[in-house]
């Protein structure tokens, strides 16, 4: 019996030639996209990102930059992560094709994940992040390894039905909205005339200013939000340390992780149908990727800028976005792997992709450094008051002057 069930699988990771580069460099673009994209959120307030973004500043620039980031960026990168998680799973997979392979090749996939739901953990509970993205790949991930034998005419329809959801909830609260602003703006007039308002026309009206208020960071949960970042930032670690893991919990029981899972799930499983077409790993014709990069972004760019307009107007009017967000992530990220496809058959496309290969090759331990980079050092309340510099400031200067410099924050004089 022994010699029928053949040698086990042969279980290492991925090195040297065997690398796939254009994986690398997607890797590594999302992966320092995340960061461009979280410092915001880790420089503070973090409410802003729940009521009023105005709050992080607003100046001509500060709009233009938010709509290109809306855009072009926002949720895109963890698509890309996404994708590749579904490609990742096929990688290492592979050996799970053959015969003798499924149960090592599972058993190495589950403990990979459930480490990495356990690095997820501690990037929230020690590292302080509560916008972290690992516990929630992990946990798809452990439900992801079954599908690996679907085929690309089940994955493609599953993933986009997973990702549909949001639409026809969109729908409906845009129908809602109409009726809603329609009954508003007769009221209104009422009200300027000095008419009676029936019933129905006084709760919109009431409606509205609440939404109103809420687009302007006026909401109850926001304000106390708020007011508990400025003392968490202006207080002890401890205080710090409790008021990131008390967002992370208000985050999960406002439905945010269960929302999380639901879109990694079903973008990994594109992820999948991606890898099995040898589109994600640059198998394609530059033809296949050209007509990838027009339709996605054509589709994708147009719903995100316009919803990021609507946005802009601070209203509580129905908004395109409501249906369009999730799908147009999702394209906008695979516009992005077309495009970066593209940049690797060039010669100056491979330059200039060049610095993201070592940044996808050390995306885990980029990741977490991120979350100490921006929260501990760059925005900590706490570092500073107890430092009156960054070491290589300190460094420098004291390189500068010739001799030692202080480093620790010296006591206000009375």
């Amino acid at each position: 019996m022994t010699g029928q069930l053949g040698p086990a699988p042969a279980l290492a990771p991925v090195r040297g030639r065997d690398r796939i580069a254009v994986l690398d460099a997607l890797r590594g673009f999302a992966i320092l996209g995340i960061f461009y994209l979280n410092v915001p959120a880790m420089a503070g307030p973090i409410s802003a990102f729940m009521g009023d973004i105005r709050a992080m500043g607003w100046t001509p620039l500060d709009q233009q930059v938010w709509l290109f980031m809306t855009t072009f960026l926002e949720g895109t990168q963890r698509g890309m992560l996404e994708l590749l998680f579904g490609a990742g799973l096929m990688v290492t997979a592979a050996k799970a094709m053959e015969p003798d392979g499924p149960v090592a090749v599972a058993d190495l996939y589950i403990r990979r994940n459930l480490w990495l739901l356990a690095f997820g953990l501690i990037n929230i509970f020690v590292l302080l992040w509560p916008g972290d993205i690992l516990h929630v790949y992990a946990l798809c991930a452990l439900a992801l390894f079954p599908f690996r034998k679907l085929s690309v005419r089940w994955l493609i329809p599953l993933g986009l039905l997973l990702a549909s959801v949001q639409v026809v909830g969109g729908a409906f609260e845009y129908v809602s909205r109409t009726e809603m602003q329609q009954t508003q703006a007769v009221a209104a007039e009422k009200q300027a005339k000095g008419e009676k308002l029936t019933k129905a026309e006084s709760e919109a009206v009431k409606e509205w200013q609440e939404k109103i208020d809420r687009i302007n960071g006026k909401e109850p949960v926001v304000e106390k939000l708020t007011k508990d970042e400025v003392k968490a930032r202006s207080g002890s670690f401890t205080d710090y340390a409790g008021f990131l893991i008390s967002t992370y919990i208000m985050i999960v029981g406002k439905g945010s992780l269960l929302g999380g899972v639901v879109e990694a799930f079903s973008v990994m499983l594109l992820g999948i149908a991606a890898w099995k077409l040898g589109f994600i790993q640059g198998q394609r014709s530059t033809r296949d990727y050209w007509i990838a990069l027009i339709v996605a972004y054509g589709f994708g760019l147009t719903a995100r800028y316009v919803g990021g307009l609507e946005r802009m107007t601070f209203m509580p009017i129905p908004k395109t976005i409501w249906m369009t967000s999730e799908l147009a992530r999702i394209a906008v990220s695979i516009g992005h792997v077309a495009l970066i496809n593209l940049l690797m058959r060039a010669v100056i496309g491979r330059k200039i992709m060049w610095p993201f290969l070592a940044a996808g090759q050390m995306a885990f331990t980029l990741y977490l450094m991120q979350q100490v980079i921006g929260v501990h050092i760059l925005y900590s309340p706490v570092g500073m008051r107890w430092f009156s510099s960054g070491p290589l400031e300190w460094l420098w200067r004291s390189l500068a002057y010739c001799r030692k410099q202080p480093f620790r924050r010296l006591p206000a004089a009375d």
